[in-house]
């Protein structure tokens, strides 16, 4: 499957907001958006102005960067939020919200969606005592998610925990950092997420 494999910090540029690809980087000065605040490249510093349609395009790009998913699997995200009975974009940030993945790092597992979905990929996670090693699980309310016992010990997981503990736990989420240990409590609603994108920039777009 693709996967971009480049510099993770040109993309913040890129899109010029804080995707917090690079764990605890990003919350320090020696983040590459906090030092050059402008896109990569040649004419990077240049001020252009934006089309609707440009700015709907960096809302999508930035928000797939943001939870590391493909165009094909953030369509498909998309088309079954669309079908649902409410407002689109809500629904939308629920499904990525309920990833595997996701949840992993904003339970405090670890620093960031690139490093929870590689933590993910190797196996060191259950899901109601069973091991889930696909990212892009979809998890329903009720859903437990642990360490497994024999990746308790491993440095990322408890750098990532320690770290964790001094922030305050998302309201959606409940997590026993002694055991290594989260519940997916309910889907989030839109309000409660820092989500710095136009979702409905994105709607709008895909529905042309």
């Amino acid at each position: 499957m693709a996967r971009y494999t480049g510099p993770v910090c040109k993309l913040c540029r890129r899109e010029g907001i804080k995707l917090y690809l690079k764990g605890e980087r990003c919350y320090t000065d020696k983040c590459a958006l906090e030092k050059r605040p402008y896109p990569p490249g040649q004419h990077g510093r240049r001020r252009t102005k934006l089309t609707q349609y440009a700015v709907q395009l960096r809302a999508k790009q930035a928000m797939k960067r943001m939870y590391g998913v493909l165009e094909r699997q953030f369509k498909r995200y998309f088309m079954e939020a669309q079908r649902r009975k409410g407002v689109t974009g809500d629904y939308l940030v629920q499904i990525v919200e309920s990833r595997l993945d996701n949840v992993v790092f904003r339970l405090g597992f670890a620093t960031s969606r690139r490093q929870a979905r590689q933590l993910v990929n190797h196996g060191h996670f259950m899901v109601n005592g069973r091991k889930v090693d696909i990212p892009s699980y979809r998890l329903r309310p009720g859903d437990v998610v642990e360490v497994r016992p024999k990746s308790r010990d491993i440095e990322p997981i408890k750098r990532a925990a320690e770290l964790a503990r001094e922030r305050t736990p998302y309201s959606w989420l409940e997590v026993d950092y002694d055991e290594l240990r989260g519940t997916f409590l309910r889907y989030p609603e839109r309000d409660e997420i820092d989500l710095p994108v136009d979702v409905q920039a994105i709607v709008e777009l895909y529905s042309k």
